[in-house]
């Protein structure tokens, strides 16, 4: 057992189960120090800071220059070294309204993918002040739309662009209506959200303006979605005279191109195969009337027997004779023409000239049994005579 010799003068502090333990004055010292020395320290700091503080609020105004010049210098620094590695051009910007780009592409999007198909817009009041873009889900028509406006708002901020050759007019604002989610806090569906944006663009737009719209109407039913696209289609071209692009699923919306000015059609090309469809990414003129929502549904993996039923019900509703598709466009100035009733067939003619409280069980089984007969042929071959 090692001995210590306690340390004169020194106090007893404790006493424990073998052994004892003293303190001497100068110990106490170094303890009072180390206890205080955090407070001491946060203390001293606090003080510094607020030296420092005071010292830099009498440099506030040249250190906020000094702050806005690095960002902007940032800013530019970043922009031109995007340019030089990403193969951007210089934007012509003018005075005007037209918009054209040729070869463009979406500067976040090719960067991800591989192999990304750049493609031209041209926007003018002079012939085409409005595309309307049709085609498939997938086909790219969202991305064109998105790298139309990031083109133009690039060049109007002063930096080149994702393109072989571009010349942007001037733009005021830019309006966007893509997407659209309800509001459930505020008890808003998400049609009210669509009209709502909707609205405020309508109200707010000039003819300086770039307005893209994305699938207007679709949260309601067919024909009242339809009917409000086709009226604010309209309405951007007659009354505000801004330029824009519409992506829709409403294929009807092509008829305008015959009846409005300034108004023409685009969609995204495909190519179907035996095996399925290809997804072209290539803008072309003209509408389609094919959306190849199966095609996608088949991609998402439904389940085979849902799509074969999908598949039977688009057939049957392809061969009937919807009205919609057999109107006349109804003109753009003035009144709707009345549209003429479609002939009776001989079919209906029977079943409405039928007193239905006059005929006994018999009587009615027997004549159903006629008109099945008469129906056959007709729903081999996917018309209806007159």
């Amino acid at each position: 057992m090692q001995l210590y010799v306690v340390p004169v003068p020194s106090e007893r502090k404790q006493k424990l189960t073998n052994g004892e333990r003293f303190i001497t004055e100068s110990l106490k010292k170094h303890e009072v120090a180390i206890l205080h020395a955090t407070e001491r320290r946060m203390t001293l700091e606090y003080s510094l800071f607020v030296d420092l503080r005071q010292h830099l609020a009498g440099q506030a105004a040249l250190l906020q220059r000094l702050a806005a010049a690095v960002a902007q210098l940032d800013t530019l620094a970043a922009l031109a070294e995007v340019a030089v590695l990403y193969n951007y051009v210089r934007p012509s910007v003018h005075a005007g309204t037209g918009i054209s780009v040729r070869q463009g592409r979406h500067p976040v999007v090719e960067r991800r993918l591989t192999g990304f198909v750049p493609n031209d817009v041209s926007l003018d009041h002079a012939g085409q002040q409005l595309l309307i873009l049709t085609g498939p889900n997938m086909a790219g028509k969202s991305t064109y739309l998105r790298q139309v406006v990031l083109i133009a708002l690039l060049a109007q901020m002063g930096s080149f662009v994702p393109a072989a050759e571009a010349t942007i007019g001037l733009v005021d604002r830019i309006f966007t209506r893509v997407g659209a989610v309800d509001d459930i806090a505020a008890g808003r569906s998400t049609f009210l959200v669509e009209m709502t944006e909707t609205a405020h663009i309508l109200h707010n737009a000039t003819a300086q303006s770039l307005i893209i719209l994305d699938e207007i109407g679709k949260g309601t039913s067919t024909f009242e979605g339809l009917s409000i696209a086709w009226a604010v289609a309209l309405y951007i071209v007659r009354r505000l005279g801004a330029r824009g692009l519409f992506a829709t699923h409403f294929h009807e919306l092509t008829a305008l191109e015959a009846l409005v000015t300034g108004i023409k059609n685009f969609h995204m090309a495909v190519r179907e195969t035996p095996e399925g469809v290809v997804f072209l990414r290539q803008l072309v003129p003209g509408g389609t009337s094919k959306s190849y929502g199966l095609h996608v549904a088949r991609l998402a993996g439904l389940p085979a027997e849902i799509l074969t039923e999908a598949s039977r019900v688009l057939l049957y509703l392809e061969r009937q004779d919807t009205q919609l598709a057999r109107l006349t466009p109804p003109p753009v100035n003035g009144t709707r023409p009345p549209v003429a009733a479609p002939a009776m067939t001989a079919l209906a003619q029977q079943l409405v000239g039928l007193d239905i409280c006059q005929i006994t069980p018999l009587q009615a089984l027997a004549l159903l049994h006629h008109l099945q007969q008469q129906a056959r042929p007709l729903v081999g071959n996917g018309e209806v005579s007159a």
